[in-house]
């Protein structure tokens, strides 16, 4: 999983302030050190928490592997690897919450003869 590239910050949180607040006990995920965007708790356990968005872009950034593979890879073997009670979290920042939203609205409005 180790990537020798240095990656940009990522511009909506401060990585350099989330790696300095490092909790004792947090498992980190190797070779994704850019996507890192803070620490947090799975009930009592320290957990480090990850962009997966970030962590696709470190995975494709060498041209290796494209979305589709990176993202399969990723899933697999890392987001799905369970390696303890801290076993980071990858935090689904490619969601769009609001669009998913405004989706479930107007399929709704469809289903009620709404225009």
């Amino acid at each position: 999983m180790g990537h020798g590239k240095k990656m940009t910050g990522i511009s909506s949180y401060d990585t350099q302030a989330a790696r300095s607040e490092e909790l004792d006990g947090a498992l980190l995920a190797d070779g994704f050190e850019e996507a890192l965007v803070g620490f947090g708790f799975q009930f009592t356990y320290p957990v480090a928490i990850y962009s997966r968005r970030k962590c696709l872009e470190i995975l494709t950034e060498d041209g290796i592997m494209d979305y589709a593979e990176a993202t399969e890879y990723f899933d697999f073997n890392v987001a799905g690897a369970w390696v303890g009670e801290s076993t980071p979290i990858f935090l689904d920042d490619e969601f769009d919450m609001w669009h998913s939203l405004e989706e479930d609205e107007l399929q709704g409005d469809e289903v009620h003869g709404k225009d």
